[in-house]
């Protein structure tokens, strides 16, 4: 299965059942098979690399089995072709996106004059609800 210019998954790590699916289909819904159970067995796979299977494992958190084995449901299609095309694209998707590694966070420090206002506002919120604090009057007379 071809995903990029880089990875091309090998047909060995792709399991593909048909069952039965709800929804439309009219009488054949009763009969065919038109639904596709996309198995990417993703702990074996030689094919990605750590990084990216790392990635990936999180991404489709889910979707995953408790021995590796990624499950992906096609059954928006009244089609068996279009749901193993749509499992397929699925799949490619879910890999192109865990093959992008997150921006590096920068620490950044908020400036002297943004700190100075911030307490600025601070004191004036306590202020305010000081003064909508219940006044004690003292009765010397």
């Amino acid at each position: 299965m071809y995903v990029n210019r880089w990875i091309d998954i090998d047909e060995r790590w792709l399991d593909e059942h048909f069952i039965r699916a709800s929804g439309p289909g009219g009488q054949n819904v009763n009969r065919v098979a038109t639904a596709v159970q996309l198995r990417f067995d993703l702990a074996s796979c030689a094919d990605l690399t750590d990084e990216v299977k790392h990635r990936l494992q999180r991404i489709a958190s889910g979707r995953i089995s408790a021995n590796g084995i990624l499950i992906i449901d096609a059954r928006r299609f009244r089609t068996q072709h279009a749901n193993r095309m749509d499992a397929r694209k699925r799949l490619r998707e879910l890999i192109l996106q865990a093959m992008i590694s997150p921006r590096q966070r920068r620490r950044t420090r908020p400036s002297p004059s943004a700190d100075r206002r911030r307490l600025e506002e601070k004191s004036r919120r306590k202020q305010i609800k000081q003064n909508r604090q219940r006044v004690s009057v003292s009765h010397t007379d």
